[in-house]
């Protein structure tokens, strides 16, 4: 079983005063990395959060989103007079004491935190404690790898059909490399023949036919190609916990290595039909192996 990079999760947890949401998401990446983004002043869940994350990943961007929110009871939010003359203070101390141009407007004091609060509860922000965090993030980081699973299900689909046109192709040719051999044996009786009339030299003909043989041998690329199709099939059984998509990806260069060879000594056409179509499957492969754990 292989399992994707490719996932989603939500989940969110509630208590008195608020609520606290966690949404995973992941793509894939050469290696594992967790970026965690909080409220700002609750950065001090970023290192627990990412912990958690990499316990449930072994490669791909993951990247977590906390949300908090307080509750509402239909009150709105209203300004916070006492933080906005704050601002307004440190920009005129910033003006009179140090010189600086310009004056506060209205878009500038928007992006400041704090000047609107919650209407209920005195004004007091909502605090999910650390617990009720990781609660949220556990939940959405199993929905993703629940979906991560679904979609490497449906990969190796895929990916076996694949592998079943390589497989195919490399039979193919199999069959058809001897008759190469006597179609240039005859080939080459009936050009010498014309030539020498009828002392054809039964020996150096032997000869020349050995060395086009050693020339288009292709039995050490078909037998190198079934093991690493064989090697691909065996990794796709390994358990679901363990990423192999790195190894995965090393047999499809091997893949394409042999298949180029194989290419190169074709010689024939209906060889060199089976190489190009082997050489497209061996394309989809390296496409979707990109997005295998």
């Amino acid at each position: 079983m292989i399992r994707s990079m490719t996932g989603y999760g939500s989940a969110t947890v509630t208590r008195e005063g608020g609520t606290v949401t966690v949404e995973a998401r992941s793509v894939n990446s050469r290696g594992l990395k967790v970026v965690v983004k909080a409220p700002p002043g609750r950065e001090r869940w970023e290192s627990e959060l990412r912990t958690l994350a990499e316990s449930r990943a072994r490669r791909g961007r993951l990247d977590l989103f906390v949300r908090v929110e307080g509750a509402s009871d239909g009150g709105g939010a209203s300004l916070d007079e006492a933080r906005v003359r704050e601002v307004l203070d440190a920009s005129a101390r910033l003006r009179d004491d140090f010189g600086v141009s310009g004056e506060p407007d209205i878009a500038a004091l928007l992006r400041v935190g704090g000047i609107f609060r919650k209407a209920g509860g005195e004004g007091a922000e909502f605090v999910p404690e650390t617990e009720d965090v990781k609660a949220a993030a556990a939940d959405a980081l199993e929905l993703l790898v629940e979906m991560r699973d679904r979609e490497g299900a449906r990969l190796e689909v895929d990916l076996r059909g694949r592998l079943a046109g390589i497989r195919e192709a490399v039979d193919g040719a199999e069959v058809l490399a001897p008759e190469r051999l006597e179609r240039e044996r005859r080939r080459l009786r009936d050009a010498v023949a014309d030539l020498a009339g009828k002392g054809l030299d039964e020996d150096r003909l032997t000869r020349e036919i050995a060395l086009i043989a050693d020339r288009w041998e292709i039995s050490e690329e078909l037998v190198r190609a079934r093991s690493h199709v064989e090697a691909f099939e065996e990794f796709l059984e390994a358990p679901i916990d363990e990423p192999v998509g790195r190894r995965l990806g090393f047999l499809v260069q091997e893949l394409q290595r042999e298949v180029n060879t194989l290419g190169a000594k074709a010689n024939d056409s209906r060889i060199s039909r089976l190489v190009v179509e082997a050489k497209n499957e061996i394309e989809r492969l390296r496409e979707q192996v990109e997005n295998v754990e």
